[in-house]
């Protein structure tokens, strides 16, 4: 977040997850064909957000550099010529998207993003990303753990390295963490 910025106010909040990502660990090569279907589908409902006012917030992994900065990465993977760069540069954030980095698995975890939302009079979140059996699932079990979050995961605006990792995480979101799991097309508010 620039210092000084304004924080936008937004019951809505659209939270991308580990987009901006180099995939350049163990099964990265497995993530990366669905992190690029899901990523079309995020830019189809951030687009559709922009016109009703949503809010976007990005929290990505600082891979454990701590002198790292978000446009630092989103520069060096949008340079990539593979699909990571493909991912960054059809979701590269705009100058009124806020930008996270986070230490861990969860983007709460160590990390603004709580205050953040309380400050922008977030009741709904709808999350994001990669890896859905991962931190997107950490980040919606931080959001039900801190109650009075709506939580909307689109299952087609997530990615995994197999579909039954991806499969197992929606089906538990959606059982235990009482998250909405339709599609960006079949939620609309």
């Amino acid at each position: 977040m620039t210092p000084h910025a304004s924080v936008p106010r937004s019951e809505r909040v659209l939270i991308l997850i580990d987009f901006i990502n180099p995939l350049d660990f163990p099964g990265g090569e497995k993530l990366a064909p669905p992190a690029l279907q899901a990523a079309r589908a995020t830019l189809k409902l951030r687009d559709r957000l922009d016109k009703e006012g949503v809010a976007v917030v990005y929290c990505n992994d600082n891979y454990g550099v701590w002198q790292s900065d978000f446009h630092s990465l989103v520069s060096a993977c949008v340079g990539r010529d593979d699909i990571s760069g493909e991912i960054a540069r059809l979701l590269a954030p705009r100058a009124t998207d806020v930008t996270l980095l986070k230490p861990r698995h969860s983007a709460f975890y160590g990390s603004p993003l709580e205050l953040l939302l309380k400050e922008m009079g977030a009741r709904q979140l709808i999350l994001c990303g990669v890896a859905a059996d991962m931190c997107v699932q950490m980040t919606a079990a931080d959001a039900f753990l801190r109650g009075g979050f709506d939580v909307w995961v689109p299952a087609d605006c997530i990615a995994a390295e197999t579909p039954e990792a991806k499969a197992t995480a929606v089906k538990y979101m959606k059982a235990v963490l009482r998250c909405d799991v339709r599609s960006s097309a079949g939620r609309r508010k």
